[in-house]
């Protein structure tokens, strides 16, 4: 008897599942097709107007061939601390003037290289690298959990670590 019930809810649990499933597919076309969706750019809002690379390996090869720092922002679209901090990004002149000397790189998706999650993989993370591809992992936020994340109320900390990833790249090259 016991395992009886064990399959009728399992069975319960799957007709559930389905209806859900369905149920969530219906509204998302809904919504699609009453708002124009428009085409998404490498900038995914975080400044449209910059040059922003396409994946990692573009990056670090125009990084080390431009002798410009790069400044990877790991974010996600359903994030709400990642749309926050976008939003303060994008709108904030002087780090979008700033970021002009950088070579740019906003990610959706964890890359495989581990120097760039040195503390997790969590968003919004921001890193940055030297054209010699040395991550800086002494240029943190202010958070001792998550060091490389920034709140939109970091941003002129933000502004000033882009400062210094600049700074550094002439003393040291």
């Amino acid at each position: 008897a016991m395992e009886k019930n064990y399959v009728s809810m399992f069975l319960l649990l799957v007709a559930i599942s389905c209806a859900l499933a369905k149920d969530i597919g219906k509204k998302e076309t809904k919504e699609t097709n009453t708002k124009p969706k428009l085409p998404q750019t490498l900038s995914r809002g975080w400044g449209d107007q910059l040059v922003w690379t396409q994946t990692y390996e573009e990056a670090l090869f125009r990084a080390k061939n431009s002798n410009k720092p790069l400044m990877i922002i790991h974010h996600l679209d359903d994030c709400p601390h990642s749309q926050a901090l976008k939003k303060v990004f994008a709108e904030h002149k002087d780090i979008q003037k700033l970021a002009e000397k950088f070579i740019l790189l906003n990610l959706v998706y964890e890359t495989t290289d581990k120097n760039l999650a040195p503390d997790g993989q969590y968003v919004p993370r921001i890193l940055f690298i030297d054209p010699s591809l040395t991550v800086r992992a002494d240029i943190t936020g202010r958070y001792s959990n998550r060091l490389y994340a920034y709140e939109p109320s970091d941003i002129s900390l933000l502004y000033s670590n882009m400062q210094k990833a600049l700074k550094l790249l002439k003393t040291e090259l």
